[in-house]
């Protein structure tokens, strides 16, 4: 438990990414990192006390393009035009009314419903939805 809340605290204190530009000739390269602060819990006992093991690691990272970031356009979103309103409710209907003749006594008060909510998602499956 100590272990994955050390864990936890140490990959929260990240810095951000630095980048490096070098151009030689007509290339261009580009170097992005990371430094990371990274603890560790040893515990100890009550003749031995615990300590914490603290350093720093460079981590190369993707570099983020300059393109992706000032590009600016209309992302075209597709929506959901099937509707089940009408089959849910024809098969709501009709479930409950199965059900409704299918069943006596004590049994009615959890058929119903029962046979009322499966047939609107028959209903609503046949319908499009």
């Amino acid at each position: 438990m100590k272990f994955l809340l050390t864990l936890i605290f140490a990959l929260s204190f990240s810095s951000t990414a630095n980048a490096d530009d070098y151009q030689a000739g007509y290339s261009r390269s580009r170097t992005c990192t990371k430094t990371e602060y990274r603890e560790e819990y040893f515990p100890g006992t009550q003749e031995s006390p615990g300590y914490v093991n603290h350093w720093t690691e460079t981590t190369e990272v993707p570099c983020k393009t300059k393109r992706s970031a000032k590009r600016t356009g209309s992302v075209l979103k597709e929506e959901d035009t099937n509707d089940c309103k009408e089959g849910s409710l024809i098969g709501g209907l009709l479930g409950a009314g199965i059900t409704m003749s299918g069943t006596r006594g004590k049994d009615r008060w959890w058929a119903v419903p029962a046979g009322g909510a499966a047939g609107a998602m028959i209903g609503c499956s046949i319908d499009g939805g």
